[in-house]
């Protein structure tokens, strides 16, 4: 246990992207409590966020199946981010102001957070971020769901150069998260004697990785470092197979490769390969039988849990437990913040908590 630091297509489609409720009135009532779910479902960033809103509507289905909250029923309103952050923004204030939600569950990127955190403080509205990040941040504004630099990587960088040896190549996604976490990598290096033989960053939605893999194989590394995002994730592992390098020897190993993007790419892509997270679908555990069973059983056999899905329907309940707390007192985005301070559960992937001073989660590495 790590703290914190700091159904058919057409008919899925038009489920995740328009589904808009309850959009006028106030946030929680006698018989209601509104929130707003805030993720992309259409632009680069689809292929891993469309797991995160299935997550937050089935535990959406779930807590109002067992009589809601405090007898209310929890209704969402639900928008596009678009893999845009001016979008981002614009849609997070629609939620705040116009839509008066009582919290937000959304975002992926640190890029869409970063874009939002200035309208959640200047509203002092709630976000609920469920997605790995690079740490660095403490806002009373926002819950942290996901895994932070030392619980995905103070054991498995160390793995690795066991394992594998000491030369890393580093290449990632231009934008803060795989920056941040790669001078968090270089720091372990440096104090395991290893060494980065080349860093790149590639445009979000990259699709052509030819350069990269022929650095790759001049510098002969023994890892490649991953924190490349999106649909970028399956390009750059298809061209790595169809190089002919071999996982055996230089290894794929990634902070954000999930179920979403092997199950996007296949399996022969994916084979050799390693992920850090605190969550994989094949966790055995009643907890996580239960949530596994019951998403396939709403969104289709074929789909998959991640370790950003997880969160996602872990933090709802959190939020269910907050609200809970505040039975005869006034429920405001203050009052919230104050009751999920500390609170905890059984989530698909073990006892996880809420840490009372940085609203960052205790989780499983």
């Amino acid at each position: 246990l790590v703290a914190g630091t700091v159904m058919p297509l057409a008919a899925m489609a038009a489920d995740l992207a328009t589904d808009k409720v309850n959009t006028t009135g106030l946030a929680v009532t006698d018989k209601v409590v509104k929130v707003g779910i805030l993720h992309s479902v259409t632009g680069t960033m689809s292929i891993s966020e469309t797991g995160s809103v299935q997550a937050e509507k089935l535990a959406i289905s779930q807590i109002n199946a067992m009589g809601g909250v405090l007898g209310r029923k929890i209704e969402f309103i639900q928008e596009d981010g678009a893999s845009d952050w001016p979008t981002f923004a614009e849609k997070a204030k629609k939620l705040l102001v116009n839509d008066k939600v009582a919290s937000v569950f959304g975002c992926w990127t640190s890029a869409s957070r970063k874009a939002v955190l200035p309208v959640f403080e200047q509203y002092n509205g709630m976000l609920y971020y469920p997605t790995f990040y690079e740490g660095l941040e403490q806002s009373p504004n926002v819950i942290y769901t996901g895994a932070v630099p030392n619980q995905q990587q103070d054991e498995f960088v160390p793995w690795l150069v066991e394992k594998f040896g000491k030369k890393f190549f580093l290449i990632g996604s231009n934008y803060i998260y795989p920056k941040e976490e790669n001078n968090y990598c270089k720091k372990l290096l440096e104090k395991l004697g290893g060494e980065v033989v080349s860093e790149e960053y590639v445009p979000l939605g990259h699709s052509e990785f030819s350069s990269a893999i022929n650095k790759i194989k001049s510098t002969e590394p023994n890892v490649i470092f991953s924190t490349v995002v999106g649909d970028s994730v399956v390009a750059l592992h298809r061209q790595y197979r169809a190089a002919g390098l071999n996982p055996e020897k230089m290894p794929m190993a990634s902070l954000t490769t999930s179920e979403n993007e092997v199950a996007a790419m296949g399996g022969d892509a994916a084979a050799g390969h390693f992920t850090s997270a605190p969550y994989f679908m094949v966790h055995k555990s009643p907890e996580n039988e239960k949530f596994v069973a019951a998403y396939k059983k709403r969104w289709g056999d074929d789909k998959v849990t991640h370790f950003v899905s997880e969160p996602c329907y872990f933090q709802m309940y959190l939020f269910k437990q907050a609200i809970e707390k505040l039975a005869g007192s006034d429920i405001s985005p203050d009052t919230i913040r104050e009751a999920i301070k500390g609170q905890e559960m059984i989530a698909p992937q073990g006892k996880i908590r809420l840490d009372k001073e940085n609203l960052h989660t205790w989780l499983w590495p």
